[in-house]
């Protein structure tokens, strides 16, 4: 009688692991970016007001704006940002910054602080100043300046 080979029962052993990683790891992916990113256009809009338009289609949120009435800017130009790769926070943004950022399933969690405010995109309601506020496509939101403490 032969004796089983060892090696045979290890290489066997392998490829089943190597496939089922590669079958979850492709899974695991497409659930991560399913939904793509945030998509967030920095402008001046036409009064030379800061202003960000917000738009993650997949979750049906197109066309909210947010305007810093109070804060002008003279770009004349518009960046368009897109929040799919991750990147060392806090960075800076054609005006403001952005000082969380968790991209792990898209769209994510983004945070900006921006003239005293604090903005935060989240799938489920956009936090502004802490404070919750639901999503409404085509919405436009007027945040006035922040007093500041002596």
């Amino acid at each position: 009688m032969k004796a089983d080979n060892p090696v045979k029962h290890f290489a066997i052993a392998l490829a089943i692991a190597v496939v089922i990683y590669i079958i979850a790891y492709g899974w695991i992916e497409h659930r991560r970016n399913r939904n793509g990113p945030w998509e967030v256009t920095f402008t001046d809009g036409a009064t030379n007001a800061a202003m960000l338009v917000v738009n993650q289609s997949n979750l049906g949120i197109t066309n909210v704006q947010i305007v810093f009435a109070e804060a002008k800017v003279a770009t004349n130009a518009q960046d368009n940002v897109s929040f799919r790769t991750p990147r060392q926070v806090p960075f800076e943004l054609p005006f403001g910054q952005c000082v969380f950022l968790d991209l792990t399933f898209l769209p994510g969690t983004v945070t900006f602080r921006m003239f005293g405010h604090e903005i935060e995109l989240l799938p489920r309601v956009m936090m502004l100043d802490h404070e919750e506020h639901p999503w409404r496509s085509g919405e436009v939101i007027q945040l006035r300046s922040v007093e500041k403490k002596l």
